[in-house]
């Protein structure tokens, strides 16, 4: 099972203050543990909203509207991509990570959908292209 860890953002992170060395090395530390397990698959931090956009979709209208946006308790400052055999283990690693900001944090866990989630309707066709899409990406040199 595939599993997004999402860090909430808060009004540090809102206004572009770096992490400290000490929560950068301690990040370090934890990222280098779930290297080593197998779990880490990928992982960011995000900038501020204040640098963002947001594309909101009524049927064929699309709107644009810049950040920053009010709800910072609603933003994520970062994220992982985690292999793992079940939710509990996700858990497991995130209260093992450090406290990623100054005050308190919350970090959300989110299973990814695989493609047999999907059923018929992800047809035989539509998963070659999912797979023909996922190696062509694969394939791309790291920027």
């Amino acid at each position: 099972m595939r599993f997004m860890v999402m860090i909430r953002a808060d009004r540090h992170s809102e206004a572009g203050e770096m992490p400290s060395q000490q929560l950068l090395a301690e990040m370090g530390r934890f990222n280098e543990e779930l290297v080593k397990a197998g779990v880490m698959q990928a992982g960011e931090g995000l900038q501020p909203s204040s640098k963002g956009a947001r594309v909101r979709f009524s049927g064929r209208d699309r709107q644009v509207i810049d950040g920053p946006f009010a709800e910072t308790k609603e933003l994520i400052a970062g994220f992982w991509i985690w292999q793992c055999a079940s939710l509990q283990e996700a858990i497991d690693w995130v209260k093992r990570c450090p406290n990623p900001m100054p005050g308190d944090s919350e970090v959300e866990i989110r299973q990814v959908f695989e493609a047999d989630d999907f059923g018929a309707e992800f047809t035989p066709e539509l998963r070659e292209q999912e797979e023909r899409l996922r190696a062509e990406i694969a394939s791309r040199p790291a920027t």
